[in-house]
């Protein structure tokens, strides 16, 4: 990492026509916090995206209210009469109670309510202890599970620790929780660099998938995935293990010795717990184990066509499996193959690139997109194979007979479950690297497909993520009212959570029982990846554990607080960092003061700020601070140098 460079402006007296250009030259000492400049344009029509934005904010700042007062007590917790932790699947659930309130925290950085945060908070603090009387965590982390689920519960702790980075308990667990994984945790192997079981967490590897005798299927609702394992005589259906409990549990015993123990690919989502320990803390310790860890995936990789998804305990690819480079768990082959080792592969290379500032980590997220799209095929609607409901719109509206498909899943017969691939992979990793070869790879699904990517689909689903279409429309010109579309989709989105809510049957003295925790997340109402979009310039965070990175975010610079202040709105036009374009606009009666930073980690350097048409202005560094009169607007055009500060999670004015 670069060592972090302090803004440096001259200023000095030049009188108005200094001021009218946009920029606070009135003494002679540097801001701490960039140059000062100025929006001298006034609103003569309010920008109908601008209102919208405000709107959004407004009907979010509501929403989240009723879900709080309709599915939470007043510790926090979620109303659940029921228990978790027993049963064949009694390891699930974890994720499920912190879900529901994944991106609260986002929405208080980008300009929530002040109280969302502490709210947040509240309800975090109360479903931990909530999950500490169920036996499901200890010492307040998760006993042992696998990380494609941990990842996903893991994103409210995340976002709490970037929304309120000085929070010393914050720093404490987030350091406690991530030495878990480091040399001397319980649950690494620092001689094989191996995490030593699928099953891990606060007790170490737990091993296998269940406390109770081994057992497959653990539920009818794993059906469609079909059999998790090959290789073993007698069994050629998952209707088969169904129904007869004497062959389901010799299946479950062969899973627990070849998919139960040694690593899997999904671990590399721990990275994250060590990547925001180290932003917290500033230890290079985090950063060593991420490089050391991922370095190792990436050795696997070597020589070989497909990033492989398992290793032994003795560190051998495929050591359980026969030497299969794929049958490990959650990985290609079961049960949703490039979904989460393609979501494993980008957390862990975005991590290690991120805290060690080499961009050759990345080419571990490249393999398996690449390796898809080498086997891809164009294919009917209805050829479509699992976890496709979020392409159910888009394939509905085709004009097209067929449209692009890759193999999800690879197995003993090879490639299989052809489905679109998730748009949001190959764009988060085009918006970490910027490289012109991860552009080309949108560009390629992009001609391939069947449908119109500019078409903004109303639609929700848990990850909310979906809308990265017509969003990279939008940025390349091409689809240039998505604003407008994308916040009437987000407000109509939330507008359906309300409504369901309100005439929601569910008890709300008892609350769903086990099988129904997924209720929760299906009602949550706050919506943030319009918002990420087209305030920040940035796509929707991975849900199976990635760390929020954003090309700009703001702070009230009036209030001292994370997010756009009261009745501003923003719109970023342009994401190249040799152009980045951003247009804020002040709705209200009243002035406002904005800071912009570059990255979410202020990681990013602003070299120059150029207020609508006048000349570029010095900043080097990554923040610059704009004042906003009643009702006027002002067009900001940075050059950036990415990634060129020291990362830190820390609020700007911390050491100020």
């Amino acid at each position: 990492m670069g060592d972090y460079l302090s803004p440096m402006v001259l200023m000095s007296v030049r009188g108005r026509e200094s001021w009218m250009r946009g920029v606070d030259r009135s003494n002679g000492a540097p801001p701490a916090h960039g140059p000062v400049l100025y929006a001298v344009r006034p609103v003569t029509e309010m920008p109908r995206w601008a209102l919208l934005e405000r709107e959004l904010f407004a009907a979010l700042d509501r929403a989240w209210r009723l879900f709080s007062d309709r599915y939470t007590e007043g510790d926090g917790r979620l109303v659940f009469r029921d228990r978790l932790g027993v049963g064949l699947d009694g390891r699930d659930g974890v994720d499920d109670f912190y879900e529901p309130f994944f991106n609260w925290p986002t929405l208080y950085l980008l300009g929530g309510s002040a109280d969302l945060l502490p709210a947040a908070r509240r309800h975090w603090r109360g479903v931990t202890a909530q999950l500490t009387e169920m036996n499901m965590l200890a010492d307040g982390y998760e006993r042992g599970y696998d990380w494609f689920h941990q990842g996903e519960g893991l994103l409210l702790f995340y976002g709490l620790c970037l929304a309120d980075p000085a929070d010393p308990e914050l720093r404490r667990l987030a350091a406690r929780f991530a030495d878990l994984y480091l040399p001397d945790g319980p649950n690494y192997d620092p001689v094989h660099r191996i995490v030593r079981a699928p099953h891990n967490g606060a007790e170490g590897p737990r091993w296998g998938f269940a406390d109770e005798d081994a057992f497959f299927p653990w539920s009818l609702a794993l059906r469609p995935y079909g059999l998790p394992l090959d290789g073993i005589d007698g069994v050629t259906h998952f209707d088969e293990l169904a129904a007869d409990p004497e062959r389901a549990r010799a299946y479950g015993r062969a899973m627990w010795d070849r998919m139960g123990r040694g690593d899997t690919l999904v671990n590399l989502a721990a990275t994250g717990l060590a990547a925001n320990a180290c932003l917290l803390t500033g230890e290079d310790r985090y950063a060593d184990w991420v490089a050391a860890y991922t370095g190792a995936w990436q050795e696997r990789l070597a020589g070989r066509d497909v990033l492989p998804d398992n290793v032994g305990l003795d560190g051998a690819v495929g050591g359980h499996l026969d030497g299969r480079w794929y049958g490990g768990h959650y990985g290609w082959s079961w049960p949703h193959g490039l979904s989460s080792v393609a979501s494993g592969a980008l957390v862990g290379a975005t991590n290690a690139a991120f805290l060690t500032g080499e961009p050759g980590y990345l080419d571990l997220a490249r393999n398996p997109l690449d390796a898809v799209l080498r086997q891809s095929e164009q294919r009917r609607p209805d050829e479509r194979g699992t976890l496709g409901e979020r392409w159910d719109p888009h394939l509905r509206s085709m004009t097209a007979e067929r449209t692009l498909m890759v193999p999800q899943r690879h197995n003993d017969s090879g490639w299989f479950d052809h489905t679109v691939m998730p748009t949001q992979l190959p764009m988060a990793l085009w918006h970490f690297s910027r490289e012109e070869s991860d552009r080309e790879r949108l560009e390629l699904l992009r001609a391939g497909s069947g449908w119109d990517w500019s078409a903004v689909h109303t639609q929700r689903i848990k990850d909310e993520a979906g809308h990265e279409e017509p969003w990279y429309e939008f940025l390349h010109g091409r689809n240039p009212d998505f604003p407008e579309r994308m916040l009437s989709s987000a407000l109509e989105s939330s507008a359906e959570r309300v409504a369901a809510i309100e005439s929601d049957p569910l008890d709300p003295a008892t609350g769903p029982d086990a099988l129904g925790i997924h209720h929760w997340q299906h009602l949550n109402p706050v919506v943030t990846e319009a918002l990420l979009q087209l305030t920040t310039g940035s796509p929707q965070i991975l849900y199976n554990g990635g760390l929020t990175h954003l090309h700009l975010r703001y702070h009230d610079a009036t209030e001292r607080r994370p997010g756009l202040p009261s009745d501003t709105a923003a719109l970023v036009t342009d994401i190249r960092p040799g152009n980045t374009v951003v247009e804020l606009v002040n709705t209200g009666p009243s002035a406002r003061s904005v800071l912009v930073q570059a990255g979410a980690f202020a990681e990013h350097l602003i070299r120059t700020a150029r207020v609508d048409e006048g000349p570029p202005v010095p900043v080097d560094g990554p923040y610059c601070r704009v004042e906003l009169p009643a009702a006027t607007r002002v067009r900001l055009t940075l050059t950036m140098s990415v990634r060129g500060a020291r990362a830190a999670c820390a609020s700007p004015w911390e050491t100020t």
